[in-house]
């Protein structure tokens, strides 16, 4: 049959691929958002501040841990409460409204993971939309290939949205620094106080080794 002639030339094979990556894309999203982002919980604060402070050694030490006046909990360094989610996060990086969820210690490397695959799919959706596309000169063109064309036009958007936020995320991830610290560096006390403009910098290469490892 045709299918078997397909499979045995290996035709099949990209397509399948392509539709694995798309779950792939799909799962990973329903992981981030719904997996805990690194929330702050009361029996969790002494652990919190004996960690932080052998990590982090160059914040001044007449800074002191604040208690957050939302969940009433020791606020660890890094994190925020976040008033959707009416929880303080660990290494609050943002809240992010397409996924309903909050970007933190825990769930930021699947995040970037995600938006890495989202990329790929949308880079090979983008290029079967475009090469289906028939440029030969007729009156008849647009109506044949309007779905295509706004397909392509769709893809390429929210092509250009994830890439700059790929790359907007892994470029403050090798200066260990986070989405809200970049933004609020001038009132953020524990940065506002630091003698260093980034105290969490320890190079790109050892920044990358333990956000990733």
């Amino acid at each position: 049959s045709d299918l078997q002639k397909q499979e045995e030339r290996g035709e099949l094979l990209q397509p399948l691929i392509f539709v694995l990556l798309v779950l792939c894309s799909v799962l990973l999203y329903f992981k981030v958002s719904l997996m805990d982002p690194g929330f702050v919980k009361p029996e969790e604060e002494e652990g919190e501040d004996k960690g932080q402070g052998v990590v982090i050694p160059q914040i001044p030490g007449d800074i002191k841990l604040r208690r957050c006046g939302y969940c009433l909990v020791k606020q660890p360094m890094r994190a925020r409460h976040c008033q959707l989610c009416q929880h303080c996060v660990r290494r609050y990086d943002h809240h992010c409204p397409w996924l309903e969820n909050c970007v933190g210690e825990r769930n930021h490397p699947l995040f970037i993971v995600y938006l890495s695959v989202q990329l790929v799919v949308l880079l090979w959706g983008g290029h079967v939309a475009w090469s289906g596309l028939d440029f030969e000169q007729s009156r008849e063109w647009l109506q044949h290939n309007i779905f295509l064309l706004v397909s392509f036009l769709l893809i390429l958007i929210f092509t250009i949205v994830v890439l700059l936020l790929l790359v907007s995320h892994l470029y403050l991830i090798s200066c260990n620094t986070t989405t809200w610290e970049f933004m609020s560096h001038h009132r953020i006390s524990y940065l506002r106080h630091s003698e260093l403009e980034n105290p969490f910098d320890q190079g790109m290469i050892l920044n990358l080794w333990r956000f990733f490892c």
